[in-house]
């Protein structure tokens, strides 16, 4: 398939298989396609295709992104590459606001930092990593030049989902804190043991091998390109720019602005 092409390619891995493995230095970067399906609803279906695929033209730097992952054994920096709008030529500030971040982990203190911005103001979220249950299954299948295993989780979708919102979540109650997630979303994992870490990307950590592919509600987060150093341990940065707060009081001060915003737009129709 020519999404493996790069991975099948650039991966320099016999090298250390032959020398006995990895060392504890062991480090590098990878690349990583999302893709996301278009939910459109009843809506939708009241569409012709053409306008469908109008819509998703429109929205494709939303469904389809790049990201980069710099890695190490016990930390990672996964972030965006932005890209330009192909219609407008301007960036999508708009989605933008409700897109991850710069996310720094780190799992061996079992710390996040990510870095967000809302209408200005920066914020650095800094808090406990979500430690996934996951369940390992003999499935197997190759991505590239790796044998990978799958594994599947149930992850509350508030641990998926703290820094997105919609106008469409002012309607439902706010979750008060503590209180039993009931939402779940089924995560879908392909991890290699030919990399011996416990590394992934985004929030997905925690398997007996790199991360590959992870697939969560709608999106499928897929490696193209992985480039290892056995020699050089990286040195990976978090962001350090902004206000810090939790995901909980992030969620809760986003969502208290937004309402604000709406009540302010609904008060200039009236008037």
């Amino acid at each position: 398939m020519k999404v493996f092409k790069s991975i099948a390619t650039s991966l320099v891995l016999s090298l250390f298989f032959v020398t006995g493995g990895y060392t504890q230095k062991l480090s590098g970067k990878a690349t990583y396609i999302s893709k996301s399906k278009m939910e459109l609803g009843n809506w939708g279906a009241r569409m012709s295709e053409a306008q469908k695929k109008q819509i998703a033209n429109r929205l494709k730097n939303r469904l389809e992104k790049t990201y980069k992952l710099t890695f190490n054994k016990t930390e990672s920096s996964f972030k965006e590459e932005e890209k330009i709008d192909a219609i407008s030529g301007a960036t999508d500030s708009w989605g933008a606001y409700f897109t991850r971040g710069d996310h720094y982990k780190n799992i061996s203190s079992n710390e996040l930092v990510q870095s967000q911005e809302f209408y200005g103001k920066r914020f650095l979220i800094k808090d406990s990593l979500y430690k996934i249950d996951w369940t390992i299954g003999s499935e197997s299948k190759k991505i590239g030049n790796y044998t990978c295993y799958k594994a599947k989780a149930f992850v509350p979708y508030s641990e998926l989902n703290w820094y997105n919102f919609s106008w469409g979540d002012l309607r439902k109650p706010e979750a008060k804190e503590g209180e039993q997630e009931e939402n779940l979303v089924v995560v879908e994992a392909w991890y290699t043991p030919q990399i011996p870490m416990a590394q992934g990307p985004a929030e997905f950590w925690g398997l007996p091998g790199f991360i590959l592919e992870v697939s969560a509600q709608n999106t499928t987060l897929l490696c193209t390109e992985i480039v290892l150093d056995n020699d050089v341990q990286l040195e990976i940065d978090a962001p350090d720019n902004g206000k810090e707060i939790t995901k909980v009081d992030y969620t809760k001060t986003i969502r208290e602005k937004m309402v604000e915003m709406r009540n302010n737009r609904m008060g200039r129709r009236r008037g």
